[in-house]
């Protein structure tokens, strides 16, 4: 498959950083320190969506209710603890630089706020990539509602049909065909197989298995003009 999209709009998380697992074991912590009875893989499996959302999935709590707000103070706690051990995915760096090599506009939408999300891009090595980036601090409802992939593709300033949202959940592909833009998958998220991301385009392991399914017909189409 040629690479055919003007741009490319990317969530974060799991995407371009192995960051949910982290982000599992923070809120869980965090829940179970507050006295919500809840277990990993309950959690694990709504990283992708918004904190908001996943609170009053797992708790049934509003965000900003006291006892909401204790958790999220605590869950950014324990996450940053861990940052400084997460590693960029697989090729993330390359294939953010050959895009840009071949003139794609890089956006990000992330339902992290916007000092997690440069911290995120900062510990990955990719944050001086980007045409434009929307986090929850830009839109009025976190993923898997399309309003922070609305908001990256008018960052972008392309039609919706020329670009790609690039992500790892299937919350990135239903806030992605929300908001009308077609979606390629990645399996580097963990957890989701893929059944659960049926509705991408395209199914890959991680970026540089991307790049390496994008590179391959350029490459040959320079070699025999």
């Amino acid at each position: 498959m040629t690479q055919p999209f003007l741009g490319a709009i990317f969530d974060v998380d799991g995407t371009l950083i192995d960051s949910n697992d982290a982000h599992a074991a923070a809120w869980h912590e965090a829940l179970i320190q507050n006295g919500v009875a809840t277990s990993l893989s309950q959690v694990r499996c709504l990283i992708g969506m918004g904190g908001d959302k996943l609170l009053r999935t797992v708790a049934g709590l509003d965000e900003q209710s006291e006892i909401g707000q204790r958790i999220v103070a605590l869950k950014k706690r324990f996450f940053a603890s861990r940052l400084g051990e997460l590693e960029a995915t697989r090729g993330a760096r390359p294939f953010l630089n050959f895009l840009r090599q071949h003139g794609v506009r890089l956006a990000i939408a992330t339902s992290a706020d916007d000092r997690e999300m440069r911290a995120l891009l900062n510990q990955a090595g990719v944050e001086d990539v980007f045409f434009g980036a929307a986090s929850k601090d830009d839109a009025a409802r976190s993923k898997p509602d399309p309003d922070i992939v609305a908001a990256a593709l008018a960052q972008v300033g392309l039609p919706a049909s020329d670009v790609v949202m690039i992500g790892d959940t299937p919350y990135d592909i239903e806030a992605a065909k929300a908001a009308g833009v077609k979606t390629i998958a990645l399996r580097c998220g963990g957890t989701w197989s893929d059944v659960d991301l049926a509705g991408a385009l395209l199914i890959a392991d991680d970026p540089a298995a991307l790049l390496k399914m994008w590179r391959k017909p350029l490459e040959e189409r320079r070699s025999h003009p």
